[in-house]
C-alpha cells in the first residue's frame, strides 16, 4: 500500500496496556489482563510488522502504545485527558510495564508511545524518568519515543502542568520525547529554545533518532523498486493466502463457553433450518472492531450459518442498544418453527469504544430478555453467540437449561461468520482461552476504575483485579476455554529441586542472612545463567475428534499474603493432537524469569521454598534453596 501510495511505513500499533478493568472501551484493543501473554504478544507483533531484515532494516515501524498505565477513558466525569492514575513501583514493574519492557528487549520495537495520563502527578510524556531512564536507558529503545496526539498540548491545556507552552514542549523533549503527533511542537519549540529552555543540541538528538528510523525505513534508498519490498503492491493485498489467514485467526480465537450435554456441535443433517436471531447476527463492520483498516470482503454469521443449513432471521432488536421489545413475537414465533436457534447477541463501538468506557457488564438494553424469551420458545437446542471485545456477564443464559452452549467470537474479523458457522456445525474443534477474567456484574460496585491498584485491600473491600489477585466469584475464569474432545495431561520429566547460586560477593552472607527458608533474594544477586529447568509433558486427545489445545502453565509462589499473586502465568504452548494420539510438550521453566515476584519497592526477588507449578490440570512442587544450604 505503501508502494502503491496509500498508506505510510509507520503503524502506531499494537496497544499492549494490561485490560485491567472490565469496562475499558479499549480493552478490545489489547491481548488482555495478564503480563505475560501481554508480553509475548507484543514482541511477537512488533516481529511480525517489522520483519526479519538483514542488519537493522525494517519492512514497517510498529509502534508499542500507550505508556505507561493507561486503561481509563471516560468513567464516571474523569477523561484520560485529566486522570492521574497512582501507581506503586510494584504494579509498575510486575504488571503496567512488563509488555513495554518485552517490546523493546525482545521486539526491538522502533518506538514507543506515551500516554494522556499522568503517571503519579507527572505526564508520562514529560516524565524523563519513564522516557529517558525507562525505556531509552534501562532497555535500550534504538527507535523514537513519540507522543499519543496531543498529548503535550494536552498537559498544558488540560492539566496546566507548565506555566507556559514553551515550558511544556521544552520539559517533553528533555524528558525523552523526539515526536509530537499535533502541531504543539511545531508551534512553540523554537520560542523555547530563543528562551533558552533547551538547546538546539536537545533538538538535534531527537531528530537523529527520527531520521534513523526513517533510515532503516530506506526512505533514503532511491526507487522502491530497487528495495527489498519494492515489488510489493496493492495487488499483493487480499490475496487467497490472506484471507484464508483472516478465517483461521477467527476460528482460532473463538472461544466455546458452555456445552451443555455436548448439544455441540451440531449436525446440519439433522439440524436441517434454524432460527437466527439478535443484532449482531447479520453484521459486517461491526465484526472488525475498532482500529482496523479495510476488510476484503464480510461473511457475516448469518450468511455463514446459512453455508451449512436453512435459515429464518429476525433480528430482535434493531441494534445493540436494544432499546425496546416490539420485534421478541417474530423471534419467538421462528424459534418455535425451526429444528435449533442461534441467537447472536453482544456490543459493538456504540457500548465500548475509545473515549467510551462501558457503565456495566450486562447485555445492553432488552437483549437478556430477548435472548431468555427466543430459549423458552425454541424447540430444540439454542446457542448464545456473544460478539463483544470485553467480558459480559451471561449467568442468566449459563443458569437457564434451555440455553444449550454459549460461544465468545470477540469481534472475529471479515471472516468472523464463516469461522462462527465452522464452529457452530463441527468443521472447526474450538481451542480458544479467555484472555481475561468473565466477572459478574457485583464486581463493580467494589473497584473504581480510578484505583490501579492489581492487588485487594481488605480493610477497604476492595478485591483486587485479573485473576492473579481477585479470589471472588467468577462467571468465567481467566483462561477457560471448552473443546468439543477431552484432553488429559501426564508429567514425563519433572524436576522437583532446584539450587540457586549467589554471586561471589554475596557468598559471604549465605548461611548467617539466607538460612530461612522463607526468604528471598534478589534477581540482580543470583548466578540466572545456569537456571533453566524443562518439564516434559504429555498431551493426550482422549477423545474422537482432532483438536487444538492450549496447555497453561501458572506458577504459585510460596509466600502468601495480599501483595502476592494466588497464582500467574509463567507459559502457553498450544499443540494439535489427533484423536487417540498424544503429544509432548517441553515447557521450560527459568528460575530468574518464571518463579521470581516483585516487592514493594519494585525489586524482583526469587522467594525460597517451594514453588507450586499448575501445568494444565496437574499440581508439582518445586523447592527452590540456596546452593549452600543444600551442599552444607
Amino acid at each position: 500500500m505503501y508502494n502503491g501510495g496509500a498508506a505510510g511505513l509507520t503503524f502506531w500499533s499494537p496497544n499492549v496496556n494490561i485490560f485491567r478493568d472490565p469496562r475499558w472501551g479499549r480493552g478490545q484493543e489489547t491481548p488482555g489482563e495478564d503480563p505475560t501473554l501481554a508480553a509475548k504478544y507484543a514482541a511477537s507483533y512488533v516481529q511480525g510488522l517489522q520483519g526479519n531484515g538483514a542488519g537493522n532494516r525494517l519492512k514497517v515501524a510498529a509502534c508499542c502504545k500507550h505508556y505507561t498505565a493507561y486503561d481509563l477513558d471516560n468513567w464516571n466525569g474523569i477523561d484520560r485527558f485529566h486522570f492521574n492514575a497512582k501507581v506503586s513501583k510494584q504494579d509498575l514493574a510486575d504488571t503496567y510495564d512488563v509488555p513495554f519492557k518485552s517490546c523493546v528487549l525482545e521486539g526491538k520495537v522502533a518506538s514507543v508511545m506515551c500516554s494522556y495520563n499522568q503517571v503519579n502527578g507527572k505526564p508520562t510524556c514529560a516524565d524523563p524518568e519513564l522516557l529517558r531512564n525507562t525505556i531509552r536507558g534501562q532497555w535500550g529503545l534504538d527507535g523514537y519515543i513519540v507522543s499519543d496526539c496531543d498529548s503535550v498540548g494536552v498537559y498544558y491545556d488540560s492539566q496546566h502542568y507548565t506555566r507556559t507552552p514553551e515550558e511544556a514542549a521544552a520539559d517533553a523533549i528533555k524528558a525523552g520525547l523526539d515526536l509530537d503527533c499535533g502541531p504543539f511542537l511545531a508551534i512553540h519549540t523554537d520560542a523555547a529554545i530563543r528562551q533558552g529552555l533547551i538547546s538546539e543540541n536537545d533538538l538535534n538528538l531527537a531528530l537523529a533518532n527520527l531520521i534513523t528510523v526513517q533510515m532503516r525505513l530506506g526512505m533514503f534508498d532511491g526507487e522502491p523498486s530497487a528495495q527489498p519490498y519494492g515489488n510489493l503492491g496493492p495487488r499483493d493485498v487480499c490475496t487467497p493466502a490472506h484471507q484464508e489467514l483472516a478465517l483461521e485467526a477467527a476460528r482460532q480465537g473463538i472461544v466455546l463457553l458452555e456445552n451443555k450435554g455436548n448439544a455441540l456441535p451440531l449436525s446440519p443433517t439433522r439440524v436441517r433450518n434454524v432460527a437466527v436471531v439478535g443484532p449482531n447476527s447479520d453484521v459486517t463492520v461491526t465484526m472488525i472492531g475498532n482500529y482496523a483498516g479495510v476488510a476484503c470482503g464480510y461473511t457475516s454469521p448469518l450468511q455463514g450459518i446459512s453455508r451449512y443449513v436453512k435459515t429464518v432471521h429476525q433480528a430482535g432488536c434493531r441494534d445493540v442498544a436494544c432499546g425496546g421489545n416490539q420485534l421478541f413475537g417474530s423471534a419467538e414465533i421462528i424459534a418455535r418453527r425451526t429444528d435449533a436457534t442461534i441467537l447472536v447477541m453482544g456490543l459493538d463501538q456504540s457500548i465500548e469504544a475509545e473515549t467510551r468506557d462501558r457503565v456495566g457488564l450486562l447485555l445492553p438494553g432488552h437483549q437478556q430478555e430477548l435472548v431468555s424469551r427466543v430459549a423458552q420458545a425454541s424447540r430444540g437446542p439454542v446457542v448464545l453467540v456473544i460478539m463483544s471485545g470485553g467480558p459480559v456477564d451471561v449467568s442468566f443464559a449459563k443458569n437457564d437449561p434451555k440455553i444449550s452452549a454459549i460461544i465468545w467470537a470477540g469481534y472475529p474479523g471479515q471472516a468472523g461468520g464463516t469461522a462462527i458457522a465452522d464452529v457452530i456445525f463441527g468443521r472447526t474443534n474450538p481451542g480458544g482461552r479467555l484472555p481475561m477474567t468473565w466477572y459478574p456484574e457485583s464486581y463493580l460496585s467494589k473497584v473504581p476504575m480510578t484505583i490501579m491498584d492489581m492487588r485487594p485491600n481488605p480493610s477497604t473491600g476492595y478485591p483486587g483485579r485479573t485473576y492473579r489477585f481477585y479470589k471472588g466469584p467468577v462467571v468465567y475464569p481467566f483462561g477457560h476455554g471448552l473443546s468439543y474432545t477431552r484432553f488429559s495431561h501426564s508429567l514425563v520429566l519433572a524436576p522437583k529441586q532446584v539450587s540457586v547460586s549467589l554471586s561471589t560477593n554475596l557468598k559471604a552472607q549465605t548461611n548467617s542472612t539466607w538460612a530461612s527458608p522463607s526468604k528471598s533474594i534478589k534477581v540482580s544477586h543470583a548466578n540466572c545463567d545456569a537456571l533453566h529447568m524443562g518439564f516434559h509433558v504429555d498431551v493426550k486427545n482422549e477423545g474422537s475428534m482432532d483438536g487444538t489445545h492450549t496447555l497453561l502453565v501458572f506458577s504459585k509462589p510460596p509466600i502468601k499474603g495480599n501483595n502476592n499473586e494466588e497464582k500467574k502465568l509463567l507459559s502457553f504452548h498450544k499443540v494439535v493432537v489427533a484423536a487417540g494420539s498424544k503429544q509432548r510438550v517441553n515447557v521450560g521453566v527459568h528460575v530468574c524469569k518464571h518463579l521470581s515476584v516483585v516487592d514493594e519497592f519494585g525489586v524482583r526477588r526469587i522467594p525460597m521454598g517451594d514453588h507450586e507449578l499448575h501445568i494444565g490440570d496437574l499440581k508439582h512442587s518445586i523447592s527452590v534453596r540456596i546452593q549452600d544450604q543444600i551442599n552444607n
